[in-house]
């Protein structure tokens, strides 16, 4: 049963990704995203991290893509869409370096695949104490880095459409 669940979200989060990055319109490609972000959840829950897949809902595909959609309707980018196209380097480098990218991922998941066991999971594992040691332990300055970031995004995508103002 998880593996037919597993491919199930697979096959949704492949999906979405491609929609979010060939799609034309920007609002498309935000949905499409919030979409990928709710499959992501659903991996969690195939690997029993319940509170982590309610914060991938709560947070990301709630909050952050709520601010995505915010930032796309203050900049108004449908109207502005540039008529300009690709250039012949990027015609030509853009499919070489992403047929490089898909070998070397499929050279690594075919030397990985025959040997690939997970460790049992801790006793604590998924669980907000693990969660909150890790996030504000280990990976304290990143998160505030990440933080930071997206407060600097906010600033600027309020100033450039101020600007227009």
């Amino acid at each position: 049963m998880q593996a037919a669940a597993f491919f199930i979200l697979a096959f949704m989060a492949v999906l979405s990704g491609l929609v979010v990055i060939s799609h034309r319109s920007a609002v498309i490609s935000a949905l499409a995203l919030a979409f990928n972000l709710i499959s992501i959840a659903g991996f969690f829950f195939l690997l029993d991290a319940q509170f982590l897949a309610f914060v991938q809902v709560i947070v990301y595909a709630g909050a952050i893509m709520v601010l995505i959609l915010f930032v796309l309707m203050l900049l108004n980018v449908d109207e502005e869409r540039r008529i300009e196209r690709s250039g012949p380097v990027q015609k030509t480098l853009g499919p070489i370096m992403a047929a490089a990218f898909a070998a070397i991922v499929g050279w690594n998941v075919w030397n990985a695949s025959g040997d690939a066991t997970f460790p049992e999971a801790t006793a604590g594992f998924g669980t907000v104490r693990a969660l909150g040691l890790e996030l504000f332990d280990r990976f304290y300055y990143p998160f505030e880095a990440i933080s930071l970031l997206l407060v600097v995004a906010m600033v600027g995508a309020v100033l450039l459409a101020k600007r227009r103002l």
